[in-house]
């Protein structure tokens, strides 16, 4: 009987010998009500109607609908006052643009093929909580064997860390996957009660089982995709600690994936909207880097690669630092050239949707969400025709293009734009020594898409056993990086990147510590670069944890924000993109960690075999 009480009083309406749904309910004393009805949009089933499968080993407080039944049992969102047609007082300030050419002048006579222009936009910062847009999260956890031990027990306190740190207008679901996937939590508001029962769910996960990522990933975006009601913001932390078990390649994953978050894969009603983000997590040294990337690539999130277990904490931390500080959704960068014969030729926006039409004329990124204090910055390609004759050629000046930014405002709702400063260049006709001096903004970002490019092709030859080939790209890539205007000036970012290529040069070392670590140490940085967002890109330990290998940790640097920061501290931070929101979660995590040791071993390998 006390078996029964116990579940009942979870609201939990299943039978824990048959797993049938019980059609009477067992009397017993002190019942616990609920916040909403658990499953009021469901009929009861007969006894002889179909049930689901038993659950995995994971005892499941809150199980999922009855078979055949939606997952639309989302706790419905806090009441708000009707929707004012004014600016809100609440309002944000409005982003930041900037917009300006490498050089500040071109001889009257010349024709430029690819000339650069720089187009950048920042958000603003976020002082109060209360102007940040509310999220609905689904955390997928690989629940397989594998996790057995100090992984299940670091993993449960950083799903902790994020129920407490998820505001009352937060909802927040679970999904456990090994063999089979399940959805353990449903989408509940992280007010007190939701997370007292957030948790409840979270320490009954146990480990067991094989690792069956799709329907994981399957599970998590139907917990999103059939839900009644709809936070401003919705994404998917995933994470797993090894190898799909059912056989299933990178190159062939996408197949497998719900279009919605995958596009490009269908034509689906369903990414009508915007795709459903995942933000993918590689846990330890066996997972599969090339499968979590490419599904977080593909969905527009990023991959983070936890190395060392320890740090799984604060690469939740950093995560939910920036999601939790939402402030701009549905950012879209606009270029019109103003000049005849000035023509858009390319837009290197990483893995931005880019488009140029109008026969070059306009083109658009798309960039989606953007986190407070967030930096966005891309060239922008321009041909550029000698300049007419006129008179006054000293004054002459080429206008090249207007530069307009388009953005909802998470906290109002309001659909916004701003207006850059037009780009223009003089055009004398002999050119000074200053004329010819690039600006170091534009060369620091061509710095690092030529950086990317170059991890992408050594990590391509290191994938066909090539490491000779991809460490003389890296060398090359560092040689040209060092000797670079903006590099000779100290320029922070530059330093960061050659530390990045050194570290990924050592993990190509051979072939077995590549497949250990350089590779998703490789992906974990494409996946920030290809951004402009910070992941994690972890940390590996020996057993001792005396040794460690990341060179950013010998010294403290700052963002191109402006934010000085250590990467010691910060546990494998991708240290570039960081924003304030990111770093204060982040000391959060390291005084949450204090308050809640676990005395656990420093050895990555504390796994029950599969």
């Amino acid at each position: 009987m006390n078996c029964i009480s116990s579940r009942l009083n979870s609201g939990n309406q299943f039978c824990p010998t048959c797993n049938s749904i019980w059609t009477s309910i067992p009397s017993t004393n002190g019942t616990r009500s609920h916040p909403y009805p658990r499953y009021s949009p469901y009929p009861q089933p007969t006894p002889s109607s179909k049930t689901r499968s038993h659950p995995p080993a994971s005892s499941l407080l809150w199980p999922e609908p009855p078979y055949g039944h939606q997952f639309c049992d989302d706790e419905p969102l806090p009441k708000s006052g009707e929707v004012s047609t004014e600016p809100s007082k609440n309002s944000l300030p409005s982003l930041i643009l900037k917009s300006f050419p490498e050089l500040p002048a071109l001889a009257a006579s010349d024709s430029v093929s690819k000339l650069a222009a720089l187009v950048g936009v920042q958000a603003p910062s976020l002082m109060d909580d209360s102007r940040r847009a509310p999220i609905d999260l689904v955390a997928v956890l690989d629940v397989s064997g594998s996790m057995w031990g100090a992984k299940m027990a670091l993993l449960k306190r950083a799903v902790e860390f994020v129920i407490q740190n998820l505001g009352p207008s937060d909802r927040l679901a679970i999904v456990a996957f090994s063999t089979s996937a399940q959805r353990v939590f449903p989408l509940r508001l992280m007010n007190e009660r939701g997370r007292e029962d957030a948790t409840i769910a979270i320490k009954s996960l146990s480990a067991e089982g094989a690792t069956d990522i799709v329907q994981g990933i399957k599970k998590g975006v139907r917990v999103l995709q059939e839900r009644r009601e709809m936070n401003t913001v919705a994404s998917i932390m995933f994470l797993s600690d090894g190898m799909d078990t059912y056989g299933r390649k990178h190159n062939n994953i996408k197949r497998f994936l719900p279009a919605s978050i995958c596009p490009e894969q269908g034509n689906c009603e369903a990414v009508a909207a915007a795709p459903i983000i995942v933000h993918s997590f590689g846990f330890g040294l066996d997972h599969d880097a090339a499968i979590l990337h490419t599904i977080s690539d593909a969905s527009g999130g990023t991959f983070s690669f936890i190395e060392s277990i320890e740090i799984v904490q604060d690469a939740f931390a950093k995560c939910i630092g920036g999601l939790l500080s939402v402030v701009a959704q549905e950012v879209r960068l606009s270029m019109r050239t103003l000049s005849p014969g000035v023509h858009i030729g390319s837009i290197p926006s990483g893995r931005y949707f880019n488009s140029i039409y109008c026969q070059g004329r306009e083109g658009v990124i798309d960039i989606g969400d953007m986190y407070a204090d967030e930096e966005k910055d891309f060239l922008v390609y321009l041909s550029v025709p000698p300049s007419p004759n006129s008179e006054g050629s000293d004054e002459r000046k080429t206008l090249l293009m207007d530069v307009m930014c388009s953005f909802r405002e998470s906290n109002s709702n309001q659909v916004m734009q701003v207006q850059g400063e037009r780009v223009e260049i003089r055009r004398p006709e002999i050119l000074s020594a200053t004329d010819l001096i690039v600006r170091l903004e534009v060369d620091r970002q061509r710095n690092r898409l030529s950086v990317v490019e170059g991890i992408a092709e050594a990590q391509a030859m290191a994938d066909r056993g090539d490491l000779t080939g991809a460490q003389a790209v890296l060398k090359n890539k560092k040689s040209t990086l060092l000797s670079s205007a903006s590099a000779q000036a100290g320029d922070r970012l530059c330093s960061w990147l050659e530390s990045e290529l050194n570290e990924i040069e050592e993990r190509m070392a051979s072939l077995e510590l590549y497949e250990q670590a350089g590779r998703a140490y490789s992906y974990a940085g494409l996946s920030s670069h290809s951004r402009q967002r910070s992941t994690t890109v972890g940390i590996r330990s020996t057993a001792s944890g005396s040794h460690r290998i990341m060179r950013l940790q010998a010294s403290s640097i700052s963002s191109p924000q402006g934010m000085a920061l250590n990467s010691c501290d910060l546990g494998g931070a991708n240290m570039g993109y960081d924003t304030p929101a990111m770093a204060k979660m982040m000391s959060k995590s390291k005084s949450f960690s204090t308050a809640n040791p676990l005395p656990l071993p420093h050895t990555p390998g504390d796994a029950q075999p599969r």
